[in-house]
């Protein structure tokens, strides 16, 4: 069974050719395109079928924003999303649409072990509920319930609950986003632009001079969050202290997602920061961020936690979704 597979971001749009056997998928024919260049995601799946000539009956895409009755308003871009819309005007005999972070959740069986990145062995060959915890452009989560037999993807929209700071600096930093934008979500600090946000506060709050990069994409609305991470791998302090809060509050995050789902069968980290910023997250921050739970902690100890370092988990993750839809 062929399907054409898209992974829609705020940032870029990724599509290509799924062949589903099994758990395992093959993905072909794959290109990715800036998200924000197109009026539609229409225009893009258009594109691709110029480009590579090719042409599929089914369709499934995994958009960064909720999915209700087959629609969708993508949180990060100008887009409405309808799968029935999309159906008729490009000719597809049926279209699927699914969060992204429940696309990841479904493309987790397709990977294997070298494509996983261990950041805490927890119990050996645990079994359960999973969930993942994606810090990208945005913050997505999604849950894994366990039958006793597979796993059952289901999205939500965890990253919007509210952040709870827990020492001083951390309600300072909260202090300083609401003056900025009023409620202050998980995301605003577990992200991309989290780590902008991060940054920003510390600079402020020590009296700091930006670091020529740094500034330069403060002043350019570039990307911040690549530009902190530089500057902290070559020993800017206040770049260094924003990378390691943003550490730990990922940790403690994941920690509350794996909490909330009973999620004794493993936390799966998704999106582009943490495969980027591995070692960062395999330091002492993270792992007592997620562990930090009081009389939980023993539970939190027993969790396996491994990062995802195949970009293409969503797209495998949409296909095997269509595959289960068609049966």
């Amino acid at each position: 069974m062929r399907v054409l597979v898209g992974d829609i971001g705020g940032t870029k749009t990724g599509l290509g050719i799924a062949e589903v056997q099994g758990n395992r998928v093959k993905l072909d024919l794959h290109r990715r395109y800036p998200s924000r260049k197109s009026v539609s995601l229409g225009e893009i799946v258009t594109t691709f079928f110029d480009e590579t000539g090719c042409h599929c009956e089914m369709a499934a895409f995994a958009v960064a924003g909720p999915v209700v009755n087959g629609r969708s308003k993508t949180t990060n871009l100008p887009w409405q999303i309808d799968a029935a819309a999309m159906q008729k005007s490009l000719g597809f005999e049926r279209v699927g649409l699914l969060n992204d972070l429940e696309a990841v959740a479904w493309g987790v069986p397709a990977l294997t072990a070298n494509e996983l990145a261990v950041l805490q062995q927890g119990t050996v060959g645990a079994v359960g509920n999973a969930c993942v915890v994606a810090a990208g452009t945005g913050l997505g989560e999604a849950g894994m319930f366990w039958d006793g037999s597979k796993h059952h993807a289901f999205a939500t929209e965890g990253g919007h609950t509210d952040f709870a700071p827990t020492d001083d600096r951390e309600f300072a930093l909260l202090n300083h986003l609401q003056k900025r934008v009023g409620r202050v979500s998980w995301e605003r600090v577990v992200s991309g632009m989290g780590i902008g946000n991060i940054y920003e506060f510390l600079a402020q709050w020590h009296k700091a001079v930006h670091p020529p990069a740094v500034a330069e994409a403060l002043r350019s609305d570039g990307d911040i969050a690549a530009a902190v991470a530089e500057a902290a791998s070559n020993g800017h302090a206040i770049s260094q202290e924003a990378m390691e809060l943003f550490a730990v509050l990922y940790g403690r995050e994941a920690g509350n997602t794996a909490l909330k789902h009973m999620a004794l069968g493993g936390v799966y980290l998704g999106g582009g920061i943490a495969p980027q910023n591995l070692a960062l997250l395999q330091g002492a921050g993270f792992a007592e961020g997620f562990r930090d739970k009081g009389r939980m902690r023993g539970l939190m100890e027993q969790i396996p936690v491994q990062v995802i370092l195949d970009p293409n988990t969503p797209l495998y993750g949409a296909a095997r979704y269509m595959a289960a839809e068609i049966g």
